[in-house]
């Protein structure tokens, strides 16, 4: 980087700066967005210049709130202490009568992932979860379809639970935590999101090298944005405007580049319709 855009970048920062004070002066309520932890190392940083650009375009504050779990998000949202969030579409399918769909993200042209089951890379025999018998197993998150749901509905199919198959089984909270705890054999297996996966897989390869994807699930609707009661017709609206609109400007396709996605499109509840059906199948049946 040179000196003339070296000055241009903090001549940026410094106009956002003014901006988000100009706007905090002015009493704007803030646009409160709920997330759980991703793969970025940089999260802080990323989620802070994000702010920034939506705050831009909305032309009000925005706040990231941050928790550990989708149902702590999910409990925000119900209070009305939330505008949008980030969820699975397992708790979208669970509360999708008081929940919007905003808009789903793209990854490699589909609105689709997978769920991965993972094992130590020196397993190369297991292909299948019901091979793992008296194992420890790494979840993600309770609800978490890639990372609970769907490898629960998998031993379902098989007359048996985790908590009668595996001899112990954990909850990482995190993606990548699943990885890690599968990479350093803490687990002998673990169920991941395959989107999740595939990105460390191009920034970590030291960590995915030493796990291996022992299968894959059909394919089921991407993880989407959702909007909560709080979120009023017109903000709504022009979020969506706005996430829609984030690969056709620089900062916005910059900012889908460092999450490994195409662009935001909108969506239909069809798309979660699978996971319903494995809702139902297990005896949680959708709201």
């Amino acid at each position: 980087m040179n000196r003339r855009q070296a000055l241009i970048g903090l001549c940026g920062l410094a106009l956002a700066g003014c901006a988000r004070r100009a706007m905090a002066e002015a009493g704007a309520d803030p646009v409160r967005i709920g997330m759980t932890p991703v793969f970025l190392d940089d999260q802080v940083g990323f989620l802070g210049a994000w702010r920034d650009y939506l705050a831009q375009a909305l032309g009000r504050p925005v706040e990231f709130i941050q928790r550990g779990s989708y149902r702590e998000i999910v409990e925000l949202m119900r209070q009305d202490k939330l505008h949008f969030a980030w969820l699975c579409g397992y708790p979208y399918v669970r509360e999708q009568r008081w929940m919007r769909l905003l808009a789903v993200p793209l990854h490699q042209g589909r609105p689709l992932y997978r769920s991965y089951l993972i094992v130590p890379a020196k397993d190369t025999a297991t292909s299948t979860i019901t091979e793992l018998r008296d194992r420890v197993f790494a979840f993600s998150d309770p609800d978490s379809n890639s990372g609970y749901l769907y490898p629960s509905y998998q031993l379902s199919r098989a007359n048996t639970s985790p908590a009668n198959f595996f001899r112990r089984s954990f909850f990482t909270y995190s993606h990548k935590k699943v990885v890690e705890a599968v990479a350093l054999e803490v687990a002998h297996g673990g169920a991941v999101d395959g989107y999740v996966w595939d990105t460390l897989a191009r920034t970590h390869p030291d960590l995915t090298g030493r796990t291996r994807v022992a299968d894959r699930s059909p394919p089921f609707g991407f993880p989407p944005f959702v909007a909560g009661p709080a979120a009023s017709p017109a903000l709504f609206n022009r979020m969506q405007e706005i996430l829609l609109a984030m690969h056709d400007d620089a900062a916005g396709a910059g900012f889908l580049r460092q999450l490994n996605l195409d662009r935001f499109a909108l969506g239909t509840p069809a798309l979660y319709a699978d996971i319903e059906r494995m809702l139902r199948a297990i005896g949680q049946p959708g709201a």
